[in-house]
């Protein structure tokens, strides 16, 4: 299906399209600088161009994405409103459409996306080089994208985040891969590395948080390398998001002012519990996807997709909204609205839910709900010691960052994120203590992040001889 749809005629015609376009674009710059005669300036604009074009495309499949997204979960709010019984009918469905279509048709599709990038380019490396078409590819960002709406629809508990990373790095290549036989030969590890921050910080509207996220997530190359390429891919790409939709934060401007300077001394147990919840659902998604990789017969994963969507339509037919989805309602509410109280069990559910959904095998985010998860962790601890508003902000701000640092074992990539999306900038010291005594906490639970983990795993599939060998990931 996918197949026909790719070699159908508007897609071919399409396709010829934007190679002509492309192609005439490096034409008319080459001719440019052939007039001038500078042929030093002309080899670094024809470096710099696959770079541009990598990045404006991103940055528009970015806003698209996040519209789509947005419909996704719009939906799932409708079915809730006027049926909340029609969960436990389209949960389930839809659940299982999204997993089948990530095995049947990209198994590189599957979850966040991360991973997958961070494989592709240590696939790279390898000599003799590896392909890694089956992680990144025009079907794996097709599959991509309706496997996590279709997950969203359902109810999931999942985010576009990650996902974006992934469909930027596959663009990069994209275009990494149409360049023709004469053009000068462009690195396709730094266009990965640079799409995959181009993609984050297209998601978030965060490019610093992209550029920290290449440099302490990506790679273990000296930044000057490719400092140039990254930096134009990044603002390239943020800038074309922003001339969609305007100056925006994720979130927006939390109050701040007139913060006690005695809250941070619940910095450290908030730390402490972020740490733990966020290495403690790591760990456990990582059990959950080996136990289910062993299964010998096919029904067997059928009826435990249904059964994480028919639990997932529980929590939104028992608990409400707030148990279910990416959870940016959840930040809304506890960040700008006087209704900041939550449940001690609002957390807890949504942790669960978040296993359940991530371990599944189909695409979707986990950055979305480990910031909505720390969002919720804050909440109940603030309301613990009955803060303020402003006090009570910075406690979920922190949350946040703890949390989602605990997850991806990547600190200043969180506190730069949550810094960025809510303009906190009086906070960040805040933050990164958190983000920083989170993350060693989470280390007592696994040494490596669940990124890591999947990573490994990917490697495994794709170096062997055997490249359909399913390796589940270890635990350590």
């Amino acid at each position: 299906m996918f197949r026909q749809y790719l070699t159908s005629r508007p897609i071919l015609k399409l396709r010829s399209r934007l190679i002509r376009a492309v192609l005439d674009m490096m034409s008319v710059v080459e001719a440019l600088f052939d007039i001038f005669g500078n042929e030093k300036l002309k080899n670094r604009l024809l470096h710099a161009l696959p770079f541009w074009i990598g990045a404006i495309i991103t940055g528009a499949m970015a806003v698209l994405y996040a519209q789509l997204f947005h419909w996704a979960e719009a939906a799932t709010h409708f079915f809730h409103e006027q049926a909340t019984w029609s969960l436990f009918i389209i949960s389930p469905i839809c659940f299982v459409f999204a997993w089948r279509l990530v095995i049947t048709r990209a198994p590189g599709a599957a979850g966040s996306g991360i991973p997958q990038v961070t494989a592709a380019i240590e696939l790279l490396s390898d000599r003799p080089k590896v392909s890694v078409a089956r992680l990144l590819s025009l079907r794996v960002i097709l599959v991509k994208v309706a496997s996590s709406l279709l997950l969203a629809v359902g109810g999931g508990l999942t985010g576009r985040e990650g996902p974006t990373i992934q469909i930027s790095a596959a663009i990069f290549k994209k275009v990494n891969d149409m360049l023709p036989k004469w053009y000068p030969k462009v690195s396709e590890r730094n266009m990965l590395v640079t799409g995959a921050a181009a993609g984050l910080a297209a998601a978030f509207n965060t490019p610093l948080g992209g550029i920290v996220f290449a440099i302490e997530e990506l790679t273990h190359a000296h930044f000057n390398a490719f400092r140039s390429a990254l930096l134009t891919g990044v603002i390239i790409a943020g800038l074309t998001a922003l001339n969609f939709l305007g100056p925006y934060l994720y979130l927006g401007f939390p109050d701040l002012k007139g913060v006690s300077l005695w809250i941070a001394l619940l910095i450290f147990p908030l730390s402490i519990v972020t740490g733990l919840a966020g290495g403690l659902m790591a760990r456990t998604i990582l059990k959950l996807m080996a136990w289910s990789k062993g299964f010998s017969k096919g029904y067997q994963k059928y009826l435990y997709v249904v059964a994480g969507g028919l639990f997932i339509a529980v929590l939104g037919y028992l608990v409400g909204i707030d148990a279910i989805g990416s959870g940016k309602e959840t930040m809304v509410k506890v960040l700008f609205t006087e209704s900041k109280d939550l449940e001690w069990y609002v957390p807890v559910l949504r942790m669960l839910g978040t296993i359940v959904t991530f371990s599944m095998g189909a695409a979707g985010g986990i950055f979305a709900p480990s910031l909505s998860l720390g969002a919720s962790l804050g909440a109940v601890v603030a309301g613990w010691f009955d803060l303020s508003d402003p006090d009570t902000n910075i406690i979920v701000l922190c949350g946040m960052a703890g949390f989602l640092a605990s997850v991806t074992r990547s600190p200043f990539t969180s506190s730069i994120l949550v810094l960025e999306m809510t303009d906190s900038h009086n906070v960040v010291f805040y933050l990164m203590l958190t983000t920083v005594m989170a993350n060693s906490i989470a280390t007592l639970i696994s040494r490596r992040s669940l990124y890591d983990h999947l990573k490994d795993a990917y490697l495994a599939q794709h170096r062997p001889t055997d490249p359909d060998r399913q390796v589940a990931p270890t635990i350590s």
